[in-house]
């Protein structure tokens, strides 16, 4: 378990490094908004084709596999960025970085290879305590390599740095992680035919209560995909800030990640369910994009952030345990790569849609719009939980 969290916290450093400066580099080559939007898109529309491919592959032949291939090709990626002069090229390395990306599904089937139904919130919020200590190091590398000027900021160096995370998580993974699939189980899955193994999946997926935590998991990721993208660039025209402030302030949200998936999520799930997580997560996301508009100074900004990100803390590891419970152990891989793509599509569309009513309505309406859309989703779970359909 702590080697597979070792190695997602090394590579989400060096995801978390480039975040809060792709928006800067963006606007560096000339892009509008709208564009910027697209570019933050381009990464998820990789991973939304590759994650199911990724997703069965690691059913079949192993998560580790899985994990050197993808982390491997994550560096290259990187290093492209690091000498990209055109916005073209850019877009491209983050189109590579998006279909290399199968590291993130085969982590969370690892996660549910090796731990009991009753002990997988603990691990899935590890796992997720992971990701905020990467968005802890990685933005405040990047912006402290970068700098705080977004006129003359340095963009190769963050890229460099990431390459070399991505590279460090390989040289873990290969000599220090063991493989969680034993080949009794490699093999029963593949005596199963493409079909059969398709069929499994779109059954399990196809039942109404993960039909509705994946609609669950678009949303939510959506509208906080719409905030990785969309603040930078608010940020610069309300405060005008540089790489280097958002990197600080993204390091606050990691902090603020790591403290509640690492620290009391696994309590509050036993106490409250992973039901009412979801719901009261999603409630404290909606108040914290509501707040960010209204909020013109430090001293406002940061709660503005702090419960945006309380709330996306609480609901992401919250749904990953809702789903990964509701389904099959031989379709664990599989069903966690397709829930992964249900992710990655809100965060091709979310920065996309962000951009456009960024450039369209004004810089507040992001936020504005992305907190009555998430309490829509809260009255449509409560009346869904209320008719015991969640609760299966």
């Amino acid at each position: 378990m702590y080697i597979v969290f070792t190695i997602v916290v090394i590579d989400l450093i060096g995801f978390g490094i480039i975040i809060p400066l792709l928006p800067f580099f963006g606007e560096h080559f000339g892009a509008e908004p709208h564009t910027v939007g697209f570019l933050m898109a381009t990464y998820s529309a990789g991973q939304l084709v590759a994650a199911p491919f990724w997703g069965r592959l690691s059913d079949t032949v192993g998560r580790k596999p899985v994990l050197l291939t993808s982390l491997l090709g994550m560096s290259f990626a990187y290093i492209l960025m690091s000498f990209s002069q055109s916005l073209i090229i850019l877009f491209l390395s983050r189109a590579i970085s998006g279909l290399m990306a199968g590291n993130i599904s085969a982590a969370f089937a690892y996660v549910a290879d090796i731990t009991t139904p009753q002990d997988r919130a603990k691990g899935m919020g590890l796992v997720g305590a992971g990701f905020g200590i990467g968005f802890i190091i990685g933005p405040a590398i990047g912006g402290l390599l970068a700098g705080s000027d977004p006129n003359n900021a340095n963009y190769q160096t963050p890229a460099l740095a990431a390459a070399g995370a991505s590279f460090l998580a390989f040289t873990v993974c290969l000599f220090f992680l063991r493989e969680s699939l034993d080949e009794t189980h490699r093999s029963k899955l593949k005596t199963l035919s493409s079909n059969d193994r398709l069929n499994m999946l779109r059954e399990t997926l196809l039942q109404p209560n993960v039909r509705l935590l994946l609609l669950i998991s678009f949303v939510v990721t959506l509208v906080f995909a719409s905030l990785e993208s969309i603040f930078p660039i608010w940020s610069r025209r309300t405060f005008n800030w540089g790489p280097q402030q958002n990197g600080y302030l993204f390091a606050i949200v990691g902090i603020i990640s790591v403290l509640i998936q690492g620290g009391c999520l696994g309590s509050l799930n036993k106490k409250f369910g992973e039901i009412r997580l979801i719901i009261g997560g999603m409630l404290l996301l909606a108040a914290g994009m509501a707040l960010i508009p209204f909020s013109l100074t430090l001293e406002t900004i940061i709660p503005a952030m702090a419960i945006s990100a309380i709330g996306f803390s609480i609901v992401s590891p919250s749904l990953n345990t809702a789903i990964s419970i509701r389904i099959a152990e031989t379709e664990q891989g599989g069903a966690m790569g397709a829930a992964r793509s249900v992710t990655t599509s809100s965060r091709m569309v979310g920065p996309a849609l962000a951009g456009i009513i960024f450039g369209s309505l004004g810089k507040d309406w992001p936020f504005f719009i992305s907190a009555l859309v998430m309490l829509v989703l809260v009255a449509i779970a409560l009346r869904f939980f209320a008719a015991g359909i969640l609760s299966k």
